[in-house]
Formats: C-alpha cells, structure tokens, sequence
C-alpha cells in the first residue's frame, strides 16, 4: 500500500493588527503519515480523543478525495506534532493541511496548493494560518467570492522569533467569543495603518516602527483577560525593545526582535512576575510551507 509524510510548520496568525488576514510559518513542525489500507479507519500518535472519524486530518483528508469524486478507502494515519495544542500556534491548520496534500499525493497531486487552499478555507473559516502552513514565510490573505487569494510579503533576514507558551491551553471558540460583533470606524482605521506598518517594518528590519505598528483594537484588548498576567508580560518584554504580540488567537505571546539574548534576558524575570508556567521556544521563519518528507510505494 502506497504511504506518504507530510511535513508542516508552525503558523502564528495576526502578527498584532492583521486580525485574521496575516500569518508566518515558523519553525516547528507536524509530520503526518498516511497509509492507504483495505479498510476502516486507524489514527495514531495523538490522545485517544483525537482518534475517531472528526480528526482534521482526516477530515480535510476525505474532503480532499470528495473533490476528486474519489472514493475513500480504508486509512492509517499516524500524527508526530511538536506544534503545540490549542496554543495560537496553528496547530489545526497543519492537521488540515497535511491532510489535504496527503490525500493529494496518495491520489496523484491532482489539485494545485491553490486548490487545496480553497477546500481546507472552506473548513477552517479564514486562511491567516492555512495559506503560510501551506506557502511558507509571511503572507497576508483575503476572501474575495467565497475563495482565500494570499500574497507572500519579504522579511528581513534579522529578525528572531521568541514564542512564551504557557502551560494552559486557550481554545479557538473561547478567544473569538469575547470579541465584539460590531467595531467603531476609527478602530478600524487604525488597525488598517498599523497593519500596513507592520508589514513594512518587518520588510526593513526597523525595530522601532514595528514596536509602535504591532499595536491593535480588534481582539488583543479583548482576548488578554483570558491570558495569564499578559499586562505583565507584555510590560516586561517591552522594556527590551523587542516587538510583542498575542500568536493567533492566544495564549501563546510572541516577541520579534533582532536581539540574540531577548530569551536570557527574559528567563530571569518571567517567572517573577507571573504565576503560570511559560515555555520559551526560540524561532525562526519558515520560508518552506508544507512539503512531502516521505513516499513508499
């Protein structure tokens, strides 16, 4: 039977103003491994609960093969995610999108990435972490008729990513409940030319203008009282110079900076100031999305 590996990065959505619109692949990874089998449905390497017929692989799998009027046969799939859960790392995307290339590949690469992008934007509701899970680096993406149009933007070569993941969890639906239906005019002006900043400055490599861009009224203010001492950490991580968002959704935060010590300097005040536990991941930008790492015939 004809088995296949996908890998996928990390993603880390908004990047502060981009609410819902800008994403970056980062360094770390799932790998997914699908064997075709005569039959059933068998689901490794992840907690029992994740092991029935609603994993996102494996859905974004069978919608893969809906596309292709294929039939889905019997399939093994075997998950070794380092993205962690729930944490605003984009760990559902790379689910959907390993996927959506492994029934891809198994069935002959019949869809474009383009084509993948629309099916698994059609589940996942917005494209801000799919579209760099899928095309690697910085992008930015609307939905223009119902399908997900994505543009890769440059970045400076200095920039260091530090993601503070902590040890309790944040689930999507919870961080978009407490966000306003309706936002004023001038919010909304704002977080446009921030946007646009930021963008620029993480183009240029200017840490200044990206501190003073990554500023947002759509859904940090609101999604901060669900995290931990966020006004502490973020007072802490500004005080050495470097950039501070929430990732995605939360409660990871993310701090971009061309500083090479931020994570010593950082180490020995975190734990003072606040009484979760946070992992410091250091981590660099993903210029590859998701790719095939492995095929058996």
């Amino acid at each position: 039977m004809k088995r296949v590996t996908i890998r996928v990065p990390a993603t880390t959505a908004n990047l502060g103003p981009g609410f819902d619109a800008f994403g970056c692949a980062l360094s770390l990874y799932t790998d997914v491994t699908f064997e075709e089998t005569d039959c059933g449905l068998e689901i490794t390497g992840c907690d029992e609960a994740y092991t029935g017929p609603d994993n996102m692989a494996y859905t974004s799998y069978c919608a893969v093969l809906a596309s292709l009027n294929e039939e889905v046969r019997g399939i093994k799939i075997h998950i070794d995610a380092h993205i962690p859960v729930c944490r605003g790392l984009g760990s559902s995307a790379a689910l959907l999108v390993a996927g959506a290339m492994g029934a891809n590949v198994l069935r002959g690469n019949k869809l474009s990435i383009q084509g993948l992008l629309n099916i698994t934007n059609a589940m996942e509701g917005h494209p801000d972490n799919l579209a760099p899970a899928f095309y690697g680096g910085l992008t930015a993406s609307m939905v223009d008729n119902g399908l997900p149009v994505t543009v890769n933007f440059p970045l400076h070569p200095d920039w260091e990513f530090l993601a503070l993941v902590p040890n309790f969890d944040l689930p999507t639906p919870l961080a978009r409940s407490v966000l306003p239906e309706q936002v004023s005019r001038a919010d909304a002006i704002y977080n446009i030319a921030h946007g646009a900043m930021v963008l620029k400055a993480l183009e240029l490599g200017d840490e200044k203008l990206l501190r003073n861009a990554m500023q947002d009224r759509l859904h940090q203010n609101y999604r901060k009282k669900l995290i931990t001492d966020y006004e502490k950490i973020e007072a802490l991580v500004r005080t050495t110079g470097a950039a501070f968002c929430l990732s995605g959704g939360g409660p990871t935060l993310l701090c971009i900076t061309q500083d090479e010590h931020l994570e010593e300097k950082l180490a020995k005040k975190l734990d003072s100031i606040t009484t979760a536990s946070w992992q410091m991941l250091p981590l660099h930008v993903e210029f590859q999305g998701a790719r095939v790492i492995r095929v058996d015939n």
